[in-house]
């Protein structure tokens, strides 16, 4: 893995270690908590975005998809990265479905946001149209990361509501969201991201071995809020 996925990785990992993310409930975003209720079982869509999503058309998906990943990106012996499907390492945000996890809010309680959205995907794939010729989701990984860099820094044009900042912060922040959040919001699948940070999630009990150890918790099975949500009939 390359020194800016590394650093990348470790940013968000950080950033949400020392913002309790790992603590579980404590990092649900707020609008997604007060509506927990009305919240639908999440249903993963494909990890390459392909197909129509709860907001998010298929060329949408695959640009979150890609721009996600590039945030927070699989590391060796990861589901979506260098060690192939089933092994073990650091999951991405492919992994951990934070593209469905973004899908479902703004098909919900983020619902204000979504012409923030589409404003800001339109404008995204512009200014790649017109400085590589190509949409995001069709460039490289190297011109990816070119791209969110300039994003960040505000130096990408063409960009007006949202500023090319704002989208990027936004999306940064879903993105972590999508990681550590509980899987009942239909991201951090399998778990992926509190595994990551080592958050055991609920158990039913500590041993007294394990309260005074002062190594990562490992113990199976991890359970979140889905274990205690009632699943709404499907649609037909």
């Amino acid at each position: 893995m390359s020194k800016p996925d590394e650093s990348r990785r470790d940013f968000l990992i950080g950033a949400a270690a020392g913002a309790g993310a790992a603590a579980g409930a404590a990092f649900v975003p707020e609008a997604l908590a007060q509506n927990r209720e009305a919240t639908p079982a999440p249903v993963h869509m494909e990890a390459n975005g392909a197909g129509q999503g709860a907001f998010f058309n298929a060329e949408e998906s695959a640009t979150i998809t890609a721009f996600t990943e590039r945030l927070m990106p699989a590391g060796p012996g990861g589901p979506g990265g260098p060690g192939g499907p089933g092994a073990t390492g650091k999951p991405g945000a492919r992994d951990a479905g934070v593209l469905n996890y973004i899908d479902l809010a703004l098909a919900g309680a983020y619902g204000d946001l979504q012409e923030f959205y589409r404003h800001g995907l339109s404008q995204l794939d512009a200014y790649c149209r017109a400085t590589f010729k190509e949409p995001f989701a069709q460039l490289t990984p190297a011109r990816q990361d070119e791209t969110i860099a300039a994003l960040e820094s505000g130096r990408a044009t063409g960009f007006a509501w949202p500023t090319a900042q704002t989208f990027f912060n936004t999306l940064r922040t879903h993105t972590m969201e999508g990681m550590f959040a509980d899987p009942i919001y239909g991201g951090n699948k399998d778990f992926a991201g509190w595994r990551l940070v080592g958050f055991p999630g609920a158990q039913p009990h500590f041993t007294q071995a394990e309260l005074q150890s002062k190594e990562a918790f490992t113990r199976a099975p991890i359970a979140g809020l889905q274990a205690h949500a009632a699943t709404p009939a499907r649609r037909t």
